[in-house]
């Protein structure tokens, strides 16, 4: 695999654990963004025809990404957010229903199902107990008028790697709508959108995928699709895009009835150049990688007297994070001195949140490891 001086430009003396945040952008994304604004400030919109092809590869990229069966169940939105809202607000609410979702899940999906208030919606916010696993929790607290079930396939704050597909099955026994945030899997974890039965899937580029912030993915299944309200319009949402002269307001029947205006040409060449380094690596070998430096960092926390795992340690349940407590001491202290001394983390769960990219060397983590140590001791 290609290593981290060949694919990214950081600098020597930084640790960067913080995918699970920002990612930075691999060297080909930052060469196609500059491409891009050469090309743009010389040419203007010459190669605008190119510049949809481009367009067509990212929706082709990510559906490979989420093994969706068609590019028409891909819609390009500007975060996960927006893509979560064009969900909840597009749907037909009765008064009386609820959605569930836990407790954990990053505020995007709890917020959002939060504002169905105004509609007579309940949102259903489960916390495990001591005894149950979180699928569970979320399975048990439905009842004959859950319309839908939201949870992010790996929780932002622990990286606890949920069980997609038992709750799909679930949700499908039961006609339940099923909504996915795989923020925090794709581009690291393999994601199989059809085998997890998801109605819905959202994810913004800016984290495991090694994107730019502006620029998301949203899935529809293709028997759903049309029941969404549209509350955005313009003339890319169009069936007729493109004809400018025509009167006809049909809205198109592919994802791209939910980009209601221009795209965001900028961010679209950055993902697509993500993506597709992502692609040329494989994702069986990214995930490999990955889980190889989870495996470590647990390994390395548990042989420390003074730092207790936050992450589940049951293999099954790992992802790309790694949350540990300072056991004797104050965890936002030794993060802040983490950050002095460049090693980029984030502060997460009530401990510290560490998340490597399949690029970091093993010897990034002992190095991290190690002034963790000298923080602690000092």
């Amino acid at each position: 695999m290609k290593d981290e001086k060949n694919l990214f430009g950081l600098q020597d003396d930084l640790i960067y654990l913080n995918h699970a945040a920002v990612a930075p952008w691999p060297r080909c994304t930052a060469e196609a963004v500059k491409q891009f604004a050469d090309e743009n400030s010389s040419l203007g919109a010459t190669h605008y025809l190119q510049w949809m092809e481009t367009e067509r590869q990212l929706r082709a990229n990510l559906a490979w990404l989420i093994n969706a069966s068609s590019l028409d169940d891909i819609s390009i939105q500007k975060s996960t957010s927006e893509a979560l809202s064009t969900i909840a607000h597009g749907l037909e609410w009765q008064a009386g229903q609820n959605v569930v979702f836990l407790k954990q899940e990053f505020p995007s999906n709890r917020v959002v199902w939060q504002s169905l208030a105004r509609y007579g919606v309940e949102a259903r916010i489960i916390e495990p107990g001591p005894e149950q696993t979180p699928e569970t929790a979320l399975l048990a607290a439905c009842d004959e008028n859950t319309r839908l079930i939201s949870v992010s396939s790996v929780q932002y704050a622990t990286g606890l790697r949920m069980d997609l597909e038992s709750i799909g099955r679930y949700c499908r026994e039961r006609q339940i709508l099923f909504c996915v945030d795989a923020i925090q899997s794709l581009g690291a974890l393999a994601f199989d959108v059809n085998r997890i039965a998801a109605d819905f899937v959202v994810a913004d580029g800016h984290k495991w995928m090694l994107g730019p912030e502006g620029v998301a993915l949203l899935y529809t299944a293709r028997n759903i699709r049309e029941q969404l309200k549209l509350h955005q319009f313009g003339w890319h949402m169009l069936a007729a895009a493109g004809d400018y002269d025509s009167l006809e307001t049909t809205p198109a029947s592919s994802g791209q009835r939910f980009e209601c205006g221009s795209p965001n040409m900028l961010g679209i060449h950055a993902l697509n150049s993500s993506i597709s380094l992502i692609k040329e690596i494989g994702l069986e070998q990214i995930e490999a990688a990955i889980l190889g430096n989870t495996d470590l960092l647990i390994h390395l926390i548990a042989e420390h007297d003074q730092l207790q795992l936050t992450s589940s340690p049951e293999q099954h349940r790992r992802s790309g994070i790694v949350t540990f407590r300072v056991t004797f001491g104050d965890h936002e202290q030794v993060y802040r001195e983490l950050m002095q001394r460049r090693v980029i983390c984030a502060p997460r769960g009530g401990g510290i949140r560490f998340s490597p990219h399949f690029y970091t060397g093993e010897q990034k983590l002992y190095d991290a490891m190690q002034i963790v140590t000298e923080i602690i001791n000092k």
